[in-house]
């Protein structure tokens, strides 16, 4: 604003010399002093003319600043002007402008190359008067799905018709299902279809995601491989390692002449500590093998009550051993189709990790059974008021072989996640007030 101020008071005085060398010019001409009127008038021309060029250069320079401005063009360089102090003002909202242009180009570039390097089709839709364009296609939609980068919904619909038409019958509202779609008269493939729609600074988008259930799938088994590996490779490490010290040991002693009573007091340990490490790595392998070689159920109708009583009939001596109460609030007799034998086991997996969850409690220990029948479908709880599961290993508890416990096989909870999948439900652990909570979902059976 002072700057302007400034440029308004040099145009003013400017104007005030030029009526000034007028008047005077006229004055010397009238009292006969010829040649001092002319040298006034030049002297008027060329103040004229220098503001002249003053105005001109201000405006063209300000024309050209505001239209790069709003035409987002900030290739122009005003470095030679940068020293008149008339446009500061002008040149800073110019480069301000000009840094955030290059900020937003350089965000824009990143999130094009982070959405062309994902695994997941993405195409993002652009409401345009009663049409959609195709406001961005990521690299691996159209390589995956053979699919020019096209610019209207009209062709895309022509690569597409399936998706499309998936996307039209629910009005570019959202969507989430599944769709099968035939890729180069190929077999067709199952696609995850997700689409939400959005609205951003009064441009109304559409946001399509499509994932291959394949390629979910082999990711997930490939992670599966990786943990499963890493446990074995730890496993088989920890007692190899020992039980090779030991042979090499024993290798030393037996070179010798004559054996002391001390050295065949080592070799007497070194076979006893062998042996417990070869248990445990049998133990471990039986549960590996137990865990690969899981029957299929042989389902039958079962009442719920029968089955419950029947597994605390069978923990009842540890429980009484160590002092809990077990609070059974399943009223209802619900009917589930399972294989007993192996939701027996299931459910004494999941009481032995309670109990053991109480162990070194002080206050009253506590497991809390009860049942609920939703939508067709029986939810199981068993309820402990143990310490909890660290958060820390919250996502880690059905793993295979992992365990807190140093006796511990850490195959409890993978088998009964793996028994309850089989039977078409599923297992899940919450944390409910401070208290340890396991639930299996079952499909209730009316008949």
């Amino acid at each position: 604003m002072f700057k302007t101020l400034q440029t308004y008071k040099l145009l003013f005085l400017r104007l005030m010399l030029i009526v000034a060398g007028i008047e005077l010019s006229i004055y010397f001409f009238k009292i006969g002093l010829l040649f001092t009127g002319i040298f006034g008038l030049c002297m008027v021309f060329l103040i004229v003319r220098e503001m002249y060029f003053y105005v001109r250069n201000f405006v063209l320079i300000y024309d050209k600043t505001i239209a790069s401005i709003l035409q987002n063009d900030f290739s122009s360089d005003f470095s030679k002007h940068k020293f008149n102090r008339t446009y500061n003002d002008l040149f800073q909202l110019y480069e301000t402008l000009k840094n955030k242009e290059n900020e937003q180009i350089s965000k824009d570039i990143i999130y094009r190359s982070i959405l062309n390097n994902i695994e997941t089709g993405v195409v993002i839709l652009q409401k345009q008067e009663n049409d959609w364009s195709i406001f961005l296609m990521n690299d691996y939609f159209s390589n995956h799905f053979n699919v020019p980068k096209v610019s209207k919904w009209k062709y895309l619909k022509n690569q597409l018709p399936a998706l499309c038409e998936i996307i039209e019958e629910d009005d570019f509202h959202e969507v989430k299902t599944s769709i099968d779609i035939s890729i180069n008269e190929q077999s067709k493939q199952t696609f995850v279809l997700q689409a939400s729609r959005t609205e951003i600074f009064e441009q109304d988008y559409f946001i399509v995601l499509l994932d291959s259930i394949q390629n979910v799938v082999e990711k997930k088994e490939k992670d599966a491989w990786i943990n499963l590996m890493k446990v074995i490779s730890h496993e088989l490490l920890n007692s190899i390692t020992p039980i090779r010290s030991i042979c090499q040991n024993l290798q030393d002693l037996v070179e010798q002449d004559s054996l002391s009573e001390e050295d065949l007091e080592d070799m007497k340990n070194s076979v006893e500590t062998m042996l417990r490490r070869s248990d445990h790595l049998q133990k471990f392998v039986e549960g590996y093998r137990k865990l690969a070689m899981l029957p299929s159920p042989k389902k039958e109708k079962i009442e719920l009550i029968n089955l419950i009583e029947n597994v605390l009939q069978i923990m009842n001596p540890l429980l009484r051993k160590d002092n809990i109460e077990v609070i059974n609030s399943i009223e209802y007799n619900y009917h589930i189709n399972v294989d007993q034998q192996q939701f027996e086991q299931v459910l004494i997996n999941l009481l032995t990790n309670s109990i053991n969850a109480l162990l070194n409690q002080n206050s009253q220990k506590q497991i809390f059974i009860s049942a609920e029948a939703k939508e067709n479908r029986v939810f199981i709880k068993i309820t402990d008021n143990g310490k909890g599961i660290e958060k820390e290993i919250e996502d880690k508890i059905f793993l295979p072989f992992f365990t807190t416990r140093n006796e511990g096989a850490g195959i409890g909870l993978t088998l009964s996640k793996n028994i309850v999948e089989a039977h078409g439900g599923y297992i899940l652990n919450k944390n409910e007030k401070g208290k340890t909570t396991f639930e299996i979902c079952l499909v209730e059976d009316l008949n």
